[in-house]
């Protein structure tokens, strides 16, 4: 784990740098060689915090999206809840690899940019999962990323996002760049009321904030 820690610190700063913040996600897909252990994000399990979530029966509807879904197991934890469900993800590496993992999978994977989304998805889902994908954007970029996802939901439809949390006065150094309550009022800002905000913040573990919105 430190070792890919280690190589996705110096993909990031180095693209970030180039001024191109978005592409070492697929340069670290692309160079993991079929390896989640290079991967550092990468459980092959859905995140625990969506799980927990999901059995509290919150959710409604019938579509959702992932935004930024990785290798797909957090898609298809909702399509086994019975959602029809969109996975989608700036590499195209990323993509191919959910395709391998889940050859009969009913989630439709696809490559997309979230700054250049189908006009077909606005206003569509009724649920849209954001997990750790705006962490890992550098600041200067997260303010274009907040509505951009706020578009993707559909009237009386479901946004939950799960980040690492911080406080205004953390230093932000390299990714993940954990975000502040701050930050997140954007989705409010962007046309979606926040119903639940959790702030999991315990002893020795890393610091996470929870927050659903409905439009």
């Amino acid at each position: 784990m430190t070792d890919a820690y280690t190589r996705t610190v110096q993909l990031s700063t180095e693209f970030i740098e180039n001024g191109d913040p978005l592409g070492w996600f697929e340069a670290l897909y692309a160079t993991a060689n079929g390896d989640p252990n290079a991967v550092p994000w990468a459980r092959l399990t859905p995140n625990a915090l969506l799980l927990d979530w999901l059995d509290r029966d919150l959710i409604r509807g019938k579509t959702a999206i992932v935004i930024g879904c990785g290798l797909g197991d957090d898609a298809e934890e909702l399509a086994k809840r019975g959602l029809n469900v969109t996975g989608f993800d700036i590499s195209e590496s990323a993509i191919a690899w959910c395709d391998r993992r889940f050859p009969n999978s009913p989630v439709t994977y696809q490559v997309a940019d979230l700054f250049a989304l189908p006009e077909a998805w606005k206003g569509t889902f009724d649920f849209v999962l954001e997990s750790y994908t705006i962490q890992a954007m550098p600041p200067e970029l997260r303010a274009k990323a907040i509505p951009k996802i706020a578009e993707l939901v559909a009237s009386s439809g479901q946004l939950l996002v799960i980040c690492r949390g911080r406080e205004p006065e953390q230093d932000l150094t390299t990714v993940p760049f954990p975000l502040t309550k701050a930050e997140l009022i954007g989705f409010q800002q962007a046309g979606l009321s926040e119903m639940e905000f959790e702030d999991l913040a315990e002893p020795g573990t890393v610091r996470r904030f929870r927050v659903r919105y409905e439009k």
